[in-house]
């Protein structure tokens, strides 16, 4: 029933110094106790600094990040700026355009004659046609262009 290296409940071993036994065991399990509660508090102090220290470097990789954010945005608002002007140049170009297809018009209508010069095969005045072979865009490129 009972194995021998369990506490005997015998008289003997009560009345014979056998309490001195029971704060020894007592004495033992709270200095275990005591121990245990330290290296708690010591990995619980470890993983309070290393989540602190992760904090610092994601707040500063935040701000980076956000600074990175800002230059795109500048450069964005930059090539939005450009953009809205070549598109303004561009309807004043068609409109002249236009207006000087309506002055050949009545002219030749008019029997005038009309020498009109040839245009030369500047790839600049063909801007829907690209000067080179259309190339595949490189997605790596791309991507390692917007890495934080």
């Amino acid at each position: 029933m009972s194995s021998p290296s369990r506490r005997s409940s015998s008289p003997e071993s009560n009345t014979s110094g056998g309490g001195g036994g029971a704060d020894e065991r007592k004495r033992k399990r709270m200095l275990s106790n005591r121990e245990s509660a330290r290296r708690s508090r010591a990995r619980k102090q470890q993983r309070l600094e290393e989540l602190i220290a992760e904090a610092a470097r994601l707040q500063a990789e935040n701000a980076r990040v956000e600074a990175q954010i800002g230059a795109y945005a500048g450069e964005l608002s930059k090539v939005d700026g450009e953009n809205a002007v070549l598109r303004a140049r561009h309807g004043e170009l068609a409109g002249r355009l236009q207006a000087l297809g309506g002055v050949l018009e009545i002219l030749q209508v008019a029997g005038a004659p009309v020498d009109i010069p040839e245009i030369p095969d500047d790839p600049l005045l063909r801007p829907w046609q690209p000067p080179f072979a259309a190339q595949p865009i490189v997605a790596t490129a791309m991507a390692d262009a917007f890495q934080f």
